[in-house]
């Protein structure tokens, strides 16, 4: 994606916006929801939630999840698609509790997304009545940006407005508005649409010291995240780098492509483990991180952040982030601006072009497949364009190795960690991008959290291929368990996954289904669900 990121002109409104006189609650919130771009709406019905949808708008869609964590990655999928907070509803404090994970992980990724959950009458709240939320705001916190049930039913639109900016404000994330069910029908004003801004400029002074340490560097290196994706900046980074010389290596646990693995400045992925961050970084003067923290770890390390010589300097759009980088220098703000103030500044200096990073051996066939020959001949089957939503922990460092991502927009993740996400997310992508195909790359036991998105591919028709790389247990358990005292030989408890017939499920919930277990039927397998207007799932036994 170049230029501006269109979700920018969301707010932007398409008619005159002056109050029209007095409209019902349900009314008002559909207009608002009609300027910002927001009809399609992502739920799981309840009782609380259907005075909102009686006289439902024709030109808006109703993408109905099978359980909320389903509904809330769909929604993270689209808004990240689209680049536009997407709409959520929810029942209650029940479907706010069942979607907490893929809340956590779409407030990790950043992810603009207005979540409604519905709220008992407002007369019987005194006395705790069945299905109500006893603390409505407090349940999402620490992972929405902001939560509110508003004090009067004629509040309700007003709320949802401001909900709406702040999720589309940097860095952006989930809100939540609590809304009663007898809210629905009462009578408010139309809610005037205003221009509100989505960016921040990076302060000049800092964006001058980081163009004065990337002059006087000789060895530059970029640590590039999600980040600098999600704000259109994928030609800025590379101008930049280019400019510079500079080796570019993706940041620990980011849920983007952000840099051309296929490009000669392209260095690798840095774990999330400070002793080998600083190992893979020395030799370099300055590191600038992009669009990262600095640095995301996932174990407990010691020692220098750097490598001993080194500067740090930082440019992201979270103050937090900012604020608890352990060195250096942050420039906050939007990633694509700072990046064309620094870009303002050609070098005066040529470096010389760093080392080339060495390729992946290739994979050869065996009788039990490995996922580095599964995702090698993945890579060959797919398209550059072909867009891939991976939730396989346990495979991504052969994935980074086998499956190089060469285009913007073309690989998400989860920042969070958290499982549940792949699936419905896959779904998300599909809708808020027609006509692309995505690839939903996923583990066996990362895809029974959410297995029920499949269902919702088959309702909408989406071009979708679900590869399941079913090594039949929780890999990324048993080979992280070395680092907590466990042997190599040692049984983890609860990590194994027999007997999961994945062509039985997807066939259950109506999609097309292949188990390949031999090396020379995969490929026709892949191409032929590739081909496929409709969604597919290949199940693959891997070693």
């Amino acid at each position: 994606m170049t230029g501006s990121a269109p979700h920018a002109a969301a707010a932007t409104p398409a008619h005159p916006t002056t109050a029209a006189g007095s409209i019902t609650v349900r009314e008002a919130v559909f207009d608002l929801m009609r300027r910002f771009g927001m009809t399609s709406v992502f739920a799981n019905p309840g009782s609380t939630e259907l005075p909102m949808f009686r006289d439902f708008p024709s030109d808006f869609r109703y993408i109905l999840g099978l359980q909320e964590a389903c509904v809330v990655g769909m929604a993270d999928g689209y808004a990240q698609a689209t680049r536009n907070a997407s709409f959520v509803n929810l029942h209650s404090a029940a479907g706010v509790g069942n979607a907490m994970g893929n809340i956590f992980t779409a407030f990790k990724n950043r992810t603009p997304m207005v979540i409604t959950a519905g709220q008992q009458a407002r007369s019987i709240l005194p006395f705790d009545p069945f299905l109500s939320s006893a603390q409505a705001t407090e349940l999402p916190k620490p992972y929405v940006k902001w939560s509110i049930e508003p004090a009067r039913a004629q509040d309700v639109p007003l709320a949802i407005a401001r909900a709406y900016y702040l999720a589309m404000m940097p860095p952006c994330g989930p809100v939540l508005v609590s809304v009663p069910v007898d809210d629905w029908d009462q009578h408010t004003e139309r809610v005037p649409t205003r221009a509100v801004s989505t960016r921040t400029r990076p302060e000049p002074e800092l964006i001058a010291r980081i163009s004065a340490a990337l002059e006087a560097s000789e060895r530059p290196a970029f640590v590039v995240g999600a980040a600098a994706d999600r704000d259109g900046a994928w030609n800025e980074v590379v101008a930049l780098a280019e400019a510079h010389n500079a080796r570019v290596w993706v940041a620990p646990m980011s849920g983007r492509c952000s840099f051309p693995e296929d490009h000669r400045l392209f260095a690798g992925f840095l774990p999330a483990m400070r002793e080998r961050i600083v190992e893979l970084l020395e030799g370099h003067d300055l590191i600038l991180a992009i669009g990262a923290p600095a640095f995301a770890y996932h174990v407990e390390g010691a020692g220098p952040h750097v490598p001993a010589g080194a500067a740090l300097c930082q440019l992201t759009e979270d103050p937090d982030t900012a604020a608890w980088a352990p060195v250096g220098i942050s420039a906050v703000g939007s990633i694509r601006l700072g990046l064309l103030d620094l870009l303002a500044v050609p070098p005066k200096k040529t470096r010389p072009l760093p080392p080339a990073r060495k390729a992946a051996a290739r994979a050869e066939p065996t009788p039990l497949m490995s996922v580095a020959y599964v995702l090698q001949t993945l890579a060959e089957a797919k398209k550059p364009e072909h867009i891939v939503v991976e939730e396989a922990p346990s495979a991504r460092p052969v994935m980074q190795a086998h499956l190089p991502f060469t285009r913007s927009e073309t690989f998400y993740t989860m920042d969070s960690g958290g499982l549940g996400y792949g699936m419905p997310a896959s779904v998300g992508v599909a809708l808020g991008k027609p006509g692309s195909r995505v690839i939903c790359l996923i583990g066996d036991g990362s895809s029974m959290y959410s297995i029920q998105a499949l269902w919702s591919a088959a309702q909408n028709k989406l071009p979708i291929t679900f590869v399941i790389l079913n090594n039949r247990r929780y890999a990324a358990l048993q080979d992280f368990a070395p680092v907590f005292g466990f042997s190599p030989t040692d049984v983890v408890q609860g990590t194994e996954l027999p007997d999961l017939d994945f062509p039985s499920l997807a066939k259950g919930m109506g999609c097309a289904a292949v188990r390949v277990t031999d090396p020379a039927d995969l490929r026709k397998a892949l191409d032929e669900a590739l081909a496929s207007d409709v969604p597919c799932v290949v199940e693959v036994r891997v070693a």
